[in-house]
């Protein structure tokens, strides 16, 4: 796994957990697929789009950048 990758995933985690939400809540809420939040998560998506991005960090009331440290 690419450290960009492991870094966004550790960190996606991280933030939903914070939350105390599930995957689907964050799919909800950051208005995409299930899917796509379950692939990045698991490391299936190796470069996710930065519009996803967006829209997931929005939802963790995070910066994009917070995924990324």
């Amino acid at each position: 796994m690419w450290r960009f990758q492991t870094e966004v995933v550790r960190n996606m985690k991280k933030y939903r957990d914070k939350l105390g939400i599930s995957q689907n809540k964050l799919s909800k809420m950051a208005e995409v697929t299930l899917h796509t939040i379950t692939k990045i998560e698991s490391g299936a998506t190796l470069d996710p789009r930065i519009e996803t991005l967006r829209k997931i960090t929005g939802a963790l009331n995070v910066g994009v950048d917070d995924l990324l440290k």
